[in-house]
């Protein structure tokens, strides 16, 4: 049996809308620990990582480990069906191909509950080692976001580079080029507002933007947002879940050879 209620129901739906377009069908793990997802992508280019901490439900009820196969859109779908501030459950039986999403409205007057029948899906669980990142640049989340929107503009791919002073993103296309430098900036009131780089080696990769406008689609989730960079290594783009877990976007680094013949 599974019964997970979140009070903060909206939190949910701003997961699903950040990963709805990039994963078609995936599966969510349950175990005693939390609520979880892994999928790569449709076209297998990047791999998003989901983890709600069981300690953030307000109840949180897995009598044995459960993965409940749905598809992202029907999902989003019947969430677009609750308020904002309603208290969102999720029920499923241990051996039931169907999974129930019940809203309440905050002041109890109103609870709506849609079955949705889930999925059989071959998914594996890819092994994501614990590394040693050479740059890690903690920055406001929306400044992210804006800079991803407007490089797209000029260029299809973003260039990453960091150094103690800052952290620059490049693009270059047929009407020009752009860099966009942020500098490590500490001193701010707001701890949120902060642009924060811990560097060992200087480090500069080439992204595919398409898919970076696509992770930040989860900026209204926080805040911040990490970048981890590392040259043999994924960019892990991470955002913090309230203080209930995270969801984490991996992509692999362009090559030169890959760009010449894009």
């Amino acid at each position: 049996m599974l019964e997970l209620r979140l009070v903060q129901g909206s939190l949910l739906k701003k997961v699903l809308e950040s990963i709805k377009d990039l994963v078609n069908d995936a599966n969510f793990d349950c175990s005693a620990t939390g609520f979880s997802l892994q999928a790569m992508d449709s076209s297998h280019v990047s791999l998003v990582a989901l983890l709600l901490r069981s300690e953030g439900f307000e109840h949180y009820r897995c009598d044995r480990k459960l993965s409940m196969g749905m598809n992202l859109g029907n999902m989003s779908r019947m969430l677009k069906c609750a308020g904002n501030d309603d208290i969102i459950t999720l029920k499923a039986d241990d051996d039931s191909d169907t999974v129930t999403f019940m809203f309440e409205s905050a002041t109890q007057d109103k609870i709506s509950d849609f079955e949705m029948k889930l999925m059989d899906i071959d998914s594996e669980h890819l092994g994501i080692p614990d590394a040693e990142y050479q740059a890690i640049v903690r920055m406001p989340s929306a400044e992210f976001a804006r800079i991803c929107k407007d490089l797209a503009t000029i260029g299809d791919t973003v260039v990453i580079s960091v150094t103690k002073e800052g952290v620059k993103f490049s693009t270059a296309g047929d009407i020009g080029t752009a860099n966009i430098v942020l500098r490590q900036n500490t001193t701010v009131d707001k701890p949120e507002e902060a642009t924060i780089i811990e560097m060992n080696s200087l480090v500069s990769l080439t992204f595919a933007l398409r898919f970076m406008n696509s992770f930040t689609k989860a900026t209204p989730l926080s805040n911040t947002v990490t970048i981890s960079l590392s040259s043999e290594l994924p960019v892990v783009v991470e955002y913090k879940i309230a203080e209930m877990g995270y969801i984490r976007f991996y992509l692999a680094p362009k090559v030169e050879d890959e760009m010449e013949g894009d």
